[in-house]
């Protein structure tokens, strides 16, 4: 399969790895020094499994014709400019696993909605420092599955494309409604990645803290409520389940907490991408995240107090961090 993966950073490096590894014809765009690297290097995966691998690297991605699938894993706030450069490419089919919700229209917007499948990647990992002139290290540090479908249609691309991924050793389902499970990964995403970007830890030790846990759970049920707001009908996800936002306060808190536990022994180094971009001073994902959810509620005049002030205190974080 011919596969153009758009951002070269831990996500779009760990699918590039693991489907060049398997035999696909990957073309990984990256820039500046990253692509470089890569380019003279290859590509080394760590955590899961270790590997070096090579494939195309792309710097100039006007120069693409065509291709059987595009896997969009840039930042969010990068996502016009790069789709801008793929205009001209033949897709059949585009997935996103960038955070928040808005990546499907975008990707309509580009390639049309017939080439669109819906997707979500509960995976995480984080690219360590470049060693002199070799691109950083891909650790691949929480295992999880990319869930794929497609909407309104009965197509059975969803499942072909979890198998290419299955068979290339990564973890990959298919979902019925996949807007839901797109719109639950992101309302328990909202409440992790906030709270890490604001304390600093690791994900497992925010959780576990009676405190910052609370703080999470209450940006998670205020975003269910817009979720709610919109028609949508939340699943199991992640750190979240319906029960939990739902049910008690108090119940969504404990929950929290037994899932920071259980981070503790599985995942005890994970941090989530948003405080991995704190930490190396870099623009963070707000508006198109966290943002956008408080701009749903605002429409549906909805009161969500803990996930206004999040909001503000990571966009001032992120105008420090880089430009807008």
């Amino acid at each position: 399969m011919q596969i153009v993966i758009v951002g070269a950073g831990a996500l779009g490096s760990i699918y590039a790895g693991y489907l060049a590894r398997a035999g696909h014809e990957v073309k990984l765009v990256a820039r500046g020094d990253r692509a470089r690297a890569l380019r003279d290097h290859g590509l080394t995966i760590e955590g899961q499994d270790a590997f070096r691998v090579r494939c195309d690297i792309v710097t100039d991605p006007a120069t693409l014709r065509s291709t059987d699938l595009v896997i969009v894993a840039v930042k969010t706030y990068d996502t016009a400019a790069a789709l801008d450069g793929l205009r001209g490419l033949e897709v059949d089919a585009a997935f996103s696993i960038q955070n928040g919700v808005l990546k499907n229209q975008q990707l309509a917007d580009a390639f049309g909605q017939e080439a669109v499948i819906g997707a979500v990647g509960m995976l995480g990992g984080q690219v360590q420092a470049p060693q002199g002139d070799r691109p950083g290290v891909v650790r691949y540090n929480l295992p999880g599955p990319t869930r794929l479908g497609e909407s309104g249609r009965h197509s059975n691309r969803a499942g072909q494309i979890t198998q290419v991924l299955e068979q290339a050793g990564l973890m990959a389902d298919t979902a019925d409604d996949i807007t839901a499970v797109e719109w639950s990964k992101f309302v328990g995403w909202s409440g992790v990645s906030a709270l890490a970007a604001l304390t600093r830890l690791p994900t497992w030790q925010f959780l576990a803290d009676p405190e910052s846990a609370l703080l999470a759970a209450r940006i998670m049920r205020e975003t269910a409520a817009v979720a709610k707001a919109q028609g949508i009908a939340l699943v199991d996800s992640g750190n979240t389940s319906v029960a939990f936002l739902t049910g008690s306060e108090r119940d969504a808190v404990a929950t929290l907490q037994q899932n920071g536990e259980r981070m503790r022994s599985t995942a005890p180094d994970f941090r989530q991408s948003m405080l991995q971009d704190v930490l190396n001073a870099k623009r963070l994902e707000v508006d198109e995240t966290l943002g956008y959810s408080l701009t749903l509620a605002q429409e549906h005049d909805l009161e969500v107090p803990t996930l206004a002030f999040c909001t503000a205190v990571l966009r001032t974080l992120s105008r420090v961090n880089g430009p807008v």
